[in-house]
């Protein structure tokens, strides 16, 4: 991975806009996302990770590199597939980088990946969380037949200072650009095993007259790893999003209740032989 002198550059912007790394949701995973209620709160288009988010990354072992994996985890298939079946392969993009950067001679690794995932990947120079690779985000979805602008976008990654931040910013872009409706940053994510929601206002009578609009883009963290890298990076990570909510100042205004964006992962289901068997021992025990 190249260095990503954007990302390097993210906590001097931190020292004015600290809430940049505060994400709207926090999931596991992508199973957790409901779609179907996205797309009826006004959410058109969709922007995912690629890396420990979709898929598992590339392995290193000692100067070596192996080609990165650009399948789908295994345990996202019925979850790729609603959001695909939800919003339309047209409106998913894959925004990694790794994929699709000036490092994938050729793209040839961002045609495998979207191939494997069956949606398009972003071809961009620059990495995220650049505005150039903002403005590369904007071309593409702009350039839909039917185009999805930025506060229709759900923006998906497990990373702070790429993901969360590239969201983040296009958002401030949003806000500043649309300031008249009177909308105001926004995060929900789960703390101490509960849904806690960041402050949300709407002007309700311009809301009645131009109807409901979505609130975002929505910055969704995915936390779960499917490949355990950069772990203490990441820890620092999650040790300043918890210190930046607790030590800045939220937008006021009425709560947003965004739990209903995200529901429980569906634990398999066990066979009657297995349970039959855990009976067995369980009486067992007791005796």
């Amino acid at each position: 991975m190249p260095l990503n002198v954007p990302g390097l550059l993210v906590p001097f912007q931190l020292l004015i806009h600290p809430r940049l790394v505060i994400p709207s949701l926090l999931v596991k995973d992508i199973r957790q996302i409901d779609f179907p209620a996205l797309k009826r709160a006004g959410y058109r288009g969709a922007i995912f990770d690629k890396d420990n988010c979709l898929a598992r990354p590339y392995h290193l072992y000692g100067a070596r590199t192996f080609p990165h994996r650009d399948t789908l985890v295994p345990e996202l298939q019925e979850a790729w597939k609603q959001c695909r079946e939800t919003f339309g392969e047209g409106n998913i993009l894959i925004v990694s980088n790794s994929a699709g950067t000036f490092t994938d001679a050729g793209g040839i690794q961002a045609k495998s990946v979207s191939h494997h995932l069956q949606v398009p990947v972003l071809l961009h120079a620059s990495l995220k969380p650049s505005y150039s690779c903002i403005k590369s985000i904007h071309t593409y979805f702009s350039s839909l037949r039917t185009p999805i602008n930025d506060n229709e976008l759900i923006i998906v990654g497990d990373r702070i200072f790429t993901d969360i931040v590239l969201a983040n910013r296009i958002r401030m872009q949003c806000n500043r650009h649309k300031s008249f409706l009177g909308l105001t940053l926004s995060s929900a994510y789960v703390k101490d095993g509960t849904l806690t929601t960041e402050k949300e206002t709407i002007d309700e009578s311009q809301g009645k007259q131009m109807g409901p609009r979505p609130l975002g883009p929505l910055s969704v963290w995915t936390t779960g790893v499917w490949k355990r890298e950069s772990m203490l990076m990441r820890w620092l990570e999650f040790r300043l999003v918890k210190a930046v909510e607790r030590w800045s100042n939220p937008p006021q205004g009425k709560p947003m209740d965004m739990s209903r964006f995200v529901k429980e992962i569906e634990k398999p289901s066990q066979s009657s032989k297995s349970s039959i068997l855990e009976e067995l021992v369980a009486r067992w025990r007791r005796s």
